[in-house]
C-alpha cells in the first residue's frame, strides 16, 4: 500500500522558499503606552467622577442649605464678583462634564508606565539587575495604586495630583495608536530584505528599486542583547546585522525584527540549501 503526500500549494512554497525580513523603528515598543491609555480610559469613566472648572479661591462647603432645595447640601461657594464658565450659549453656567478618577492612582500608573518605556526604548539595559530594578518601579507603583498610597504621597509634595480626564485618556490611546498602525503596518516596510536560494536583496522605499547580492560568504548576526526592549517589550525581537561577501562586501544593520530568531533560521537554512547545491 503505497501513499502519497497532499500537494503543498503556492502559498506555502513561497514561504519556504524566501523569507522577508522587516526592520521596525523603537516606535513598535511603544505598544504597552497605549494599551495602557485605553484601559485607564475606561477606568477613568467607571469612576463615575466629573471636574469641574472653577475660578481660583473657590470654597468648598459641607452641608450647607441652599434655596430651593430641602436637605443641606455640599456646595461650592464662589469668591466675590467670580462666576463660573459659562456653556456655548453664554447664558447658563457650564456643567461638569469632564470624566476624572477621584484618586491619583491611575494618573501615577500611566506616568510610571510612560517614563519605563521611555527609557527602555532609549538606554540599553543589559545586566539581570536592571530588570530587577525595573520591575520593582512597576510592581511598587501598582501596589501604591491599589492601596491608595498615592495620594498620601501627593498630598506631601505640596498637595500636587496628577489627574488625565478619561477623554485625555483616549486622545493619547487612539492618536499613538493610530500613528503605530500607520508605522508598523506601512513606513516600516517601505525598505526591507528578502532571502531567497542563492539571493540577497534589498528592496528600496516605493518600489525605487532593488538591489542584490550573492549569498557566498554572507553571514548573519543576531543581538538580543537588550533584556527590556527585545525580551519584554519586542516580545523575542532583536537586532539583525547582514554582512555580504567578496571584494565590495556590504553590512546592512537592520534593528527591531519581530521574530528574529525564526525568521535567522529560515534564512540560514536557504543559505545552507544554496552551498548544497553548488557543491
Amino acid at each position: 500500500m503505497s501513499t502519497t503526500n497532499p500537494p503543498t500549494s503556492s502559498a506555502a512554497r513561497a514561504e519556504q522558499s524566501s523569507v522577508k525580513i522587516i526592520s521596525h523603528s523603537s516606535l513598535f515598543y511603544w505598544w504597552p503606552v497605549w494599551a495602557v491609555s485605553f484601559l485607564l480610559a475606561f477606568l477613568t469613566y467607571l469612576d463615575g467622577h466629573y471636574m469641574a472648572i472653577v475660578p481660583a479661591g473657590t470654597v468648598a462647603e459641607k452641608a450647607r442649605q441652599v434655596q430651593g432645595v430641602d436637605e443641606p447640601r455640599d456646595v461650592l461657594i464662589l469668591p466675590a464678583n467670580r462666576a463660573l464658565p459659562v456653556d456655548e450659549t453664554g447664558s447658563e453656567p457650564e456643567q461638569p462634564r469632564l470624566r476624572v478618577a477621584r484618586s491619583n492612582s491611575l494618573g501615577s500608573i500611566f506616568v510610571t508606565v510612560f517614563l519605563l518605556v521611555l527609557l527602555i526604548t532609549n538606554i540599553r539595559f543589559t545586566s539581570v539587575w536592571s530588570l530587577i530594578a525595573i520591575m520593582v518601579v512597576l510592581l511598587l507603583s501598582v501596589i501604591f495604586a491599589v492601596t491608595g498610597l498615592w495620594d498620601r504621597v501627593f498630598r506631601l509634595v505640596s498637595s500636587s495630583d496628577v489627574h488625565i480626564t478619561a477623554a485625555g485618556y483616549l486622545f493619547l490611546a487612539a492618536s499613538l495608536f493610530l500613528v503605530w498602525v500607520v508605522v508598523l503596518l506601512f513606513y516600516d516596510r517601505l525598505t526591507y530584505a528578502t532571502f531567497g536560494r542563492g539571493q540577497f536583496t534589498i528592496h528600496h522605499a516605493f518600489g525605487a528599486g532593488a538591489t542584490s547580492y550573492e549569498v557566498q560568504g554572507l553571514t548573519l548576526e543576531k543581538k538580543r542583547d537588550n533584556l527590556f526592549r527585545h525580551w519584554l517589550l519586542g516580545m523575542g525581537s532583536g537586532d539583525l546585522v547582514i554582512r555580504t561577501g567578496g571584494v565590495n562586501s556590504r553590512t546592512f544593520e537592520m534593528p527591531n525584527v519581530l521574530f528574529v530568531g525564526s525568521k535567522v533560521a529560515t534564512a540560514q537554512r536557504l543559505l545552507q540549501e544554496r552551498q548544497v547545491v553548488n557543491a
